[in-house]
């Protein structure tokens, strides 16, 4: 039964995986190389062939740095990928270089884009037109190590709900050896990580304000919230002594080996952490002291690449629509932890009770997107603007300012081409 209502639901969820090939051909698909996401590609690309036959799919993966660089040097040599995985906030550079191609909506129909997927996938339209389609959403969370706190007197099960109580359990769970140096960190610092988006979308919000302005031309952080948000996070360092930016490298590392009582992080972490030696929950991010909650959503989305023509273009469109199918996104979901982009198969009573996917489906409930013209430049700037206060000892609201400038003139860059 539940094979039959699984195919009934793609079927009516994806009209056009009726297409078919007319003869045997060969596509390639890109992405970055993310362990539980290449498995489970594969997995998926297995499944795909044989339900056609006729398509073989070449998985083709580059390591994260190198991405969008190998993703532009094909455009320009004539070949590249048929069906290409990229950030959501990639989606202007990937459009400027001419790196995809629009959807079709006559095979991926907009009204059934719009009624079925979080709304959070318009993030891929520009003007009256859609480039890509996510197989699955993210959302951020509170990881914390329930052995740890037990071992602080804490309650294993009663993670902190507010940012004040996040403070007073990252100082009960924080270890130090005898010359004072951190060995085992209360909360990681990373901004490398996630903390720019919880600096960004969640922190200057529970302060007041608002990272853009509403048509996300102009930064509006340069304020008392933004410089507020900014020394909660030096704080945990340079106040607190209960985190240190670089602790293990990565702070999902330190988290992993047991060593960070609590990590911020997102649902694309599920699937690294299943293996963790120790138990480990999660929560919502912490409410502010008014009860206040915010979080960030984001995805990556799948394309069709620019060079897909003729017969590779017809088998990237019937690749691109099972990936993002509902059958995919449950197996997704299964082997990454990543939350299905269609809000139906997300939003069941199994998902929405389970104590890991609960939360973070709950954080899209009040999730907010930034719209990134060019993401990696963008985390750059915040990524130095801690860092200006927690290695060089400037004043937050100086490096804010600095931020604010810096990133400004990213925007005014891509705004006036």
């Amino acid at each position: 039964m539940r094979s039959r209502i699984r195919l009934a639901g793609l079927v009516a969820g994806v009209s056009f995986l009726a297409m078919g090939s007319a003869k045997a051909v060969e596509i390639e698909y890109w992405q970055y190389v993310f362990d539980t996401r290449v498995q489970a590609m594969d997995q998926l690309i297995q499944k795909f062939q044989e339900a056609n036959p006729d398509i073989t799919v070449k998985h083709v993966t580059f390591p994260y740095a190198d991405y969008q660089t190998r993703v532009t040097a094909a455009k320009l040599a004539g070949q590249g990928p048929d069906v290409v995985q990229l950030f959501y906030g990639w989606l202007d550079n990937f459009v400027a270089g001419e790196l995809i191609k629009p959807l079709d909506p006559a095979v991926f129909p907009y009204e059934q884009i719009e009624s079925e997927f979080f709304p959070i996938v318009s993030a891929m339209k520009r003007g009256d037109q859609y480039y890509g389609l996510p197989t699955a959403v993210r959302s951020l969370a509170l990881f914390y190590n329930k052995q740890l706190f037990q071992e602080a007197g804490l309650d294993p099960n009663k993670p902190p709900q507010t940012l004040d109580e996040l403070v007073k359990a990252a100082e009960a769970t924080v270890k130090r050896d005898g010359g004072g140096n951190m060995t085992s960190a209360g909360i990681t610092i990373a901004m490398e990580g996630q903390d720019h988006q919880w600096w960004r979308e969640v922190l200057i919000r529970q302060n007041g304000g608002q990272p853009y302005s509403d048509d996300g031309k102009q930064v509006a952080y340069n304020d008392e919230a933004g410089v507020t948000a900014l020394k909660f996070i030096t704080d945990l360092q340079t106040v607190h002594k209960v985190g240190q930016a670089g602790f293990m490298d990565e702070g999902q590392a330190a988290f992993r080996a047991g060593l960070a009582a609590m990590t911020i992080d997102g649902t694309f972490r599920l699937g690294a952490f299943a293996n963790n030696p120790f138990e480990w929950g999660v929560t919502e991010l912490p409410a502010n002291a008014e009860g206040l909650r915010s979080n960030y959503s984001s995805y990556f989305a799948n394309a069709i690449g620019a060079t897909a023509e003729g017969e590779e273009l017809e088998a990237a469109q019937k690749f691109l629509a099972y990936i993002s199918s509902p059958e995919a996104m449950e197996l997704w979901l299964e082997v990454v932890g990543e939350l299905p982009a269609r809000k139906a198969v997300a939003m069941t009573e199994k998902n929405l009770a389970d104590p890991i996917y609960g939360p973070f489906l709950k954080g899209l409930e009040y999730a907010h997107t930034t719209i990134f013209v060019d993401e990696q430049a963008q985390r750059q700037v915040a990524i130095d603007m801690a860092n200006r206060v927690l290695l060089q000892n400037q004043d937050p609201a100086a490096s804010v300012a600095q931020a604010a400038q810096e990133e400004q003139a990213i925007l005014d860059r891509f705004y006036k081409q």
